[in-house]
């Protein structure tokens, strides 16, 4: 099974560009798409529905043109729920998880802490809930969980760390409830399989960062761990274009 997952920086901008083509070449089983920025009252449909895939996603309606997460899948789910547990932070549109047979497939959009770490708190909270909502997923079966989190978990996953050092995405605390989450019994799939590979997510979109490679890896697949042995390959697509992101794939022997 491949699976991709893509900040798209807007799913109406991007399909002005070449995102339907380099969709229909990644033919992907499961593809999720974060930061769709679609307004709940007045985007009832999704804009892009190919052929031989079911779309389920979720807005913002706390405020327009911000977040929001889609799926599009080509297997029928057995059961489809939206945000996390008892409702929160459903308003602003974070999650969609899908349950197939043997796994739950969780897209989520990780809160940035903002400017001058306003919400780090907020974000803070969010992680444990999220940890404690993918535990529960997981004591029914695996659970592959995949965006973009927001954070650089590691030195190694931005260009310059010691100049970002307390900034958003490389603070110590978005760091360590990283490290809880994989303590949890979780597996960041592409550093488990290249421990030493320098390879980038999220590009700024001023100083020529992308042409320069000065990124960050922010875009995650992560797995539970009793699947770990069936991951094929964990990839980071940096050759394709259209967002500040790239999109970043999943080999899987699931189903």
């Amino acid at each position: 099974m491949k699976i991709i997952s893509f900040n798209v920086n807007g799913i109406r901008a991007i399909l002005k560009k070449d995102f339907e083509n380099d969709f229909k070449k990644l033919n992907a089983d499961i593809f999720s798409l974060n930061e769709t920025k679609l307004n709940e009252d007045i985007h009832k449909e999704f804009p892009f529905k190919p052929d031989g895939y079911e779309v389920y996603f979720t807005n913002s309606i706390v405020k327009k043109g911000y977040s929001g997460v889609a799926i599009l899948t080509k297997i029928h789910p057995l059961s489809v729920h939206y945000g996390l547990i008892d409702g929160k932070y459903d308003d602003e549109g974070r999650a969609v998880t899908l349950e197939f047979n043997n796994f739950y497939y969780v897209a989520c959009y990780v809160p940035n802490s903002g400017d001058e770490l306003k919400r780090l708190d907020f974000r803070m909270n969010f992680e444990k809930d999220l940890v404690s909502y993918l535990n529960s997923l997981k004591e029914k079966k695996a659970v592959i969980y995949a965006g973009d989190l927001n954070v650089a978990h590691e030195e190694i996953d931005l260009k310059n760390p010691a100049t970002n050092h307390h900034n958003a995405g490389f603070t110590d605390e978005e760091r360590n409830a990283f490290t809880n989450l994989l303590n949890n019994g979780y597996i960041d799939t592409f550093r488990y399989l290249y421990n030493d590979v320098v390879k980038y997510s999220w590009w700024s979109y001023r100083m020529k960062a992308r042409e320069k490679n000065v990124g960050w890896r922010i875009d995650y697949f992560v797995v539970s761990n009793n699947i770990i042995d069936r991951v094929k390959d964990s990839k980071i697509l940096n050759d394709i274009y259209g967002s500040d992101h790239c999109p970043i794939e999943l080999d899987v022997d699931i189903d």
